[in-house]
């Protein structure tokens, strides 16, 4: 084992399975502490970004058609400015970091996991090293991470959006008061308002991101073994979250209008289910109207999933120093 060998100790029997106990225990923590903290400094560092992808994606539900076509990224940031001052780019951040922490502590975690899980899979075991076993793997491992994690950490997700679609107009004063006045307004369930939506849209999108990015870094190490490891991650995570993106927008934009609906008392927009408001959409806004906010959500994740996971990748090199100095 790596901390055998680095300090140069030869243990006995008993006192390598107490070592290997706490070494589990301690990767845990590593692991988590990690992709939490990816994933608060990467959403704190592309907030601005995030809101006006928001913004942009729930433009359709409300507004006329003279104002959608005068849509651009540099009006609306504009109009942020001139009518709410340069912080409110950051408005909802503080929900943001508190829905991150637990959501990518829980996704990397379970990827992890879920990753030796399907190793133990009969025929998965043989093809270990193969490419095509391991795509798999990454694939089906981050599917399955992203729904865990969206399931467990929704409610703050559906907080989230509903601040920072906020404009002039203060509907909800924080997370607290927003969570209270939902469910007091919209029941229960009314804090799981899009939740199909975005279980079928986070599993493809998490398991596009792992295995582009993990193909990509494989492929890249392969080749350039010397390279800079953060440069690596930082390059194949903004690749591998263009492609999640792509894919998988249409289905994120879906799921932003249904958290959205009946805010404030506004009359339903979207009175059929998933593929109802698909069809509405693409009659009312085009097919384009799908693909609303994308340019923002382009600027977003290049950035943003590069630092997520170049940070994560940085923390477990860093912790994993410390915990064999230990």
């Amino acid at each position: 084992m790596q901390t055998e060998a680095r300090v140069g100790v030869v243990l006995n029997s008993q006192q390598k399975q107490l070592k290997h106990k706490q070494q589990s225990q301690i990767g845990t923590v590593s692991q988590l502490m990690a992709g939490g903290m990816a994933g608060a400094l990467s959403k704190t560092c592309t907030a601005p970004l995030a809101r006006l992808t928001i913004l942009f994606q729930v433009q359709g539900m409300h507004s006329d058609v003279a104002t959608l076509r005068k849509a651009s990224i540099w009006h609306e940031a504009s109009r942020i400015i001139r009518e709410e001052g340069f912080r409110a780019f950051w408005k909802g951040n503080l929900v943001t970091i508190a829905h991150r922490l637990p959501y990518s502590s829980v996704n990397f975690y379970a990827y992890e996991h879920y990753k030796k899980l399907l190793h133990m899979v009969p025929g998965l075991e043989s093809h270990r090293e193969s490419s095509g076993g391991n795509l798999f793997v990454h694939f089906v491992g981050g599917g399955l991470a992203g729904i865990t994690a969206a399931s467990v950490t929704y409610p703050l997700d559906l907080v989230r959006t509903r601040l920072a679609a906020q404009t002039n107009i203060i509907y909800y004063q924080g997370i607290c008061h927003a969570l209270r006045t939902i469910i007091t307004e919209e029941g229960v369930f009314g804090i799981y308002k899009g939740l199909g939506a975005t279980l079928l849209g986070v599993g493809p999108n998490i398991a596009i991101g792992f295995s582009v990015y993990e193909t990509l870094r494989s492929s890249w190490q392969s080749r350039r073994p010397h390279d800079s490891t953060v440069a690596v991650s930082l390059a194949c995570g903004s690749l591998s979250g263009i492609a999640s993106s792509t894919a998988t927008f249409p289905l994120d934009l879906v799921r932003r209008r249904k958290q959205l609906e009946g805010v404030g008392g506004r009359a339903r927009v979207y009175k059929t289910g998933l593929f109802g408001t698909f069809k509405h959409i693409i009659q009312t806004e085009g097919f384009r109207g799908l693909y609303r906010g994308i340019m923002p959500e382009y600027y977003k994740v290049v950035p943003g999933v590069g630092i997520c996971f170049m940070t994560y990748e940085t923390l477990k090199l860093l912790l994993a120093d410390v915990t064999a100095k230990l």
